[in-house]
């Protein structure tokens, strides 16, 4: 996660945001690159949780009951993979397919890794 944190610093440049959210009114604009900033945190301090908590994750009520809400974290993420971006953004593209079938994977992955851990 924290990997997948720290990849977002590419999307302005990778996703060419200067030029593509230009149009956008400036509260639009702020928006998107503050609401990025803000899942990239969130994603990245689950991260940390993770890597510093496991045991209570695992082990307490407490714990079990977050890995239960990062489950639906992910499985939605896994689902709005599907239905919530246009096939035709990848479909046809190498590159893009490859990077739709990992995050599919990643996110499958988490979400059973969540779940397990919540229900064992």
């Amino acid at each position: 996660m924290i990997v997948l944190a720290l990849s977002h610093a590419v999307f302005p440049r990778y996703f060419n945001w200067r030029e593509e959210l230009r149009p956008l009114s400036m509260i639009n604009r702020q928006m998107m690159t503050i609401h990025t900033f803000f899942i990239a945190l969130s994603v990245f301090l689950l991260g940390l949780l993770c890597l510093t908590s496991g045991n209570e994750l695992m082990n307490t009520p407490f714990g079990k009951k977050i890995s239960f809400g990062m489950g639906l974290f992910w499985i939605t993420r896994f689902f709005i993979q599907f239905f919530g971006y246009s096939p035709d953004l990848w479909k046809g593209k190498r590159f893009e397919t490859i990077i739709h079938v990992l995050f599919s994977l990643l996110f499958g992955y988490m979400s059973v890794i969540f779940f397990t851990t919540c229900f064992a």
